[in-house]
């Protein structure tokens, strides 16, 4: 018998902003599959990281709710994993890589040594963290995440540090992280062409949302329009 895989994520009516009576985010509903890939697209601007923010529960919605399998976000932090687009830090401060990662207390020397080779980085664990160039510190800072063994990894933009090319490699690299580490993914991105390679499900987003669901059915003309006003193709390679 056929068992539907519960729901990992489930926004209703909810809005989110940083100033009262200012919302970034307004009348977002959608919920995301236990195990699933989703991609939060949009222009600059558009309320992606703002959302993602929400969902992480690093922002309560002044509107509707969000839930994380069934709970408040803040009650489900444990389960979370979060790599923001960036982080600011004091770049001389002499820590290496697995210095860096021991000093969160997560994971044994094993567990960083495999987590680092599965992401392609364990050249780089005596490296200073401040000698890592964007893309290395972004699969660093995903390590991070998965030694905390989350049931969400959220990720804001992962591929801003990579070079054009790389991008692809990056989300078959998430794809294989979804399947090894049994986590449902949730990422903002810019790459619109990539998004039915990689994602089970899309969600638009342009202050509002636009549209929900896979991305063969969703990502239509009119709405690649709607969100970027010309054709996904010229948009692709002007995306950063």
């Amino acid at each position: 018998m056929y068992m539907a895989k519960p729901m990992a994520i489930e926004l209703q009516n909810a809005s989110f902003g940083y100033q009262k009576g200012h919302d970034v985010v307004h009348d977002v509903s959608f919920s995301i599959t236990e195990g699933s890939i989703t991609m939060l697209i949009g222009p600059n601007g558009s309320g992606k990281t703002t959302l993602l923010k929400g969902m992480v529960g690093l922002l309560t919605p002044t509107y509707g709710t969000v839930n994380i399998y069934s709970g408040k976000p803040k009650d489900k932090r444990g389960i979370i994993g979060y790599v923001p687009q960036r982080i600011t830090f004091d770049q001389t401060f002499p820590i290496t890589v697995t210095e860096f990662l021991k000093s969160s207390h997560r994971g044994s020397d094993i567990e960083i040594t495999e987590v680092l080779d599965h992401l392609g980085v364990v050249n780089l664990a005596q490296s200073l963290i401040g000698t890592l160039s964007g893309g290395q510190l972004q699969r660093v800072l995903i390590a991070r995440s998965l030694l905390g063994k989350p049931k969400i990894l959220f990720l804001d933009e992962p591929v801003s540090g990579i070079d054009i090319g790389g991008e692809e490699n990056f989300y078959e690299l998430m794809k294989d992280i979804r399947t090894r580490h049994q986590v449902t993914i949730v990422m903002v991105s810019h790459e619109v062409h990539l998004v039915s390679q990689v994602a089970d499900q899309v969600i638009c987003v342009n202050k509002t949302m636009l549209c929900s669901g896979a991305p063969e059915e969703t990502l239509s003309p009119e709405i690649i329009n709607s969100l970027y006003g010309h054709d996904v193709s010229s948009y692709k390679h002007n995306c950063h």
